[in-house]
C-alpha cells in the first residue's frame, strides 16, 4: 500500500498525532481541548528541524504551549536530532530508559552503522550517519522503574531493546495504541524507494543500526503479544487493525527469514544490551 506522506501533523488517535520530519516521525500525545493544552513530545526528529516541531505543535496545542516533557524511545541521530535546543528552549526535563542514558550524556558512542546489511540504498549510505553520543547532562533522566510515563496517566512504556539498548515502546492499554519506535517499521527503511513512495507494510527494525537481532526479535514478540489496534512506528505511516496485526504476526513468525540480514557485523556478533550509565 502506498500513502503519500504529508508535511502537516496528523491526528491517529483523539489525543495522539505524528509529524513525518523527511523519513522520520515526532509523535505528540495530548489533548487539545484542555486549557491550558498539555501535551507530550515523543522523539525530535533530524537535526535542524526544530521550526517544523514548533509549528506542529502551535497547530495542534496553541502558540507557546510549551510540552510537559520530552520522551525518547531512543538516542540516534534521527530521534534526537533537535532535543538539546528544544529542550533548553521549553526549559524541560527529557527521560529515557536508563540503559540509554549513556547516550545521551556524552558517556558512550553507539557502534558505527553497518551498511553491508543490504544493498538498498539508505542502508548503504548508512556509513555517513552520525553515531556520537549526544551530551544532555541533567536535562535528561530515567524513566521510572514501574513503567508508568511522567505526565501521561494511562500509558506505559516497554523495554524493547535490540535496535539499541535502552529502547522503548509507549502503550495505552484502554485503546491499544502503541509508539513502537523502531522496534518494527512500517515501510522498508533499508530502501530508498520504498521510503520515498512510502510503501506501508511492516518489516523489521532499521538494519543498518540494529545491533541485537536476538533482542530485537524478542522486542517485535512482546509488542505483538499486545494485540496494538493503532501503531505508530518512527518510520512509515500508521497502520491499524486486523490487516496491521497479521503483518506483525507474520513478521514475528519469520522474524529470522524477513527481518534479520544474511550478513552484518552484528548478526554474527550481537552487542550485549547491558551498558551501565554512570550517574
Amino acid at each position: 500500500m502506498r500513502t503519500k506522506p504529508s508535511n502537516r501533523a496528523q491526528w491517529v488517535a483523539h489525543d495522539v498525532a505524528f509529524l513525518q520530519i523527511i523519513l522520520v516521525n515526532v509523535g505528540f500525545i495530548g489533548n487539545p481541548g484542555t486549557n491550558p493544552a498539555e501535551w507530550i513530545l515523543v522523539d525530535t526528529g533530524l537535526p535542524q528541524h526544530e521550526n517544523d516541531i514548533y509549528q506542529a505543535a502551535s497547530d495542534l496545542f496553541g502558540a507557546n504551549i510549551p510540552p510537559k516533557a520530552i520522551i525518547l524511545t531512543q538516542g540516534h541521530f534521527d530521534h534526537v536530532g533537535t532535543v538539546n535546543n528544544l529542550a533548553n528552549s521549553w526549559n524541560i526535563t527529557v527521560y529515557a530508559h536508563p540503559q540509554e542514558i549513556p547516550y545521551l550524556t556524552g558517556q558512550t558512542d553507539y557502534p558505527s552503522p553497518d551498511p553491508s546489511v543490504s544493498d538498498g540504498l539508505l542502508a548503504k549510505m548508512s556509513s555517513m550517519f552520525p553515531h556520537q553520543a549526544i551530551d544532555l547532562g541533567t536535562r535528561v533522566q530515567p524513566l521510572p522503574d514501574d513503567g508508568s510515563i511522567p505526565f501521561m496517566p494511562g500509558w506505559r512504556w516497554l523495554h524493547t531493546p535490540g535496535h539499541t539498548p535502552g529502547h522503548i515502546a509507549l502503550f495505552r492499554d484502554e485503546d491499544r495504541v502503541l509508539l513502537a519506535g523502531d522496534a518494527f517499521t512500517t515501510v522498508k527503511q533499508e530502501s530508498a524507494e520504498a521510503v520515498e513512495r512510502q510503501i506501508t507494510e511492516i518489516h523489521g527494525p532499521p538494519a543498518y543500526l540494529t545491533t541485537n537481532w536476538s533482542k530485537a526479535w524478542d522486542s517485535v514478540r512482546l509488542l505483538e503479544g499486545l494485540k496494538p489496534e493503532v501503531v505508530i512506528s518512527s518510520h512509515g505511516q500508521p497502520m491499524r487493525g486486523d490487516d496491521m496485526r497479521k503483518q506483525l504476526r507474520r513478521l514475528v513468525d519469520d522474524f529470522d527469514i524477513l527481518a534479520i540480514p544474511d550478513q552484518g557485523i552484528f548478526v554474527q556478533q550481537p552487542m550485549a544490551t547491558e551498558i551501565r550509565p554512570r550517574f
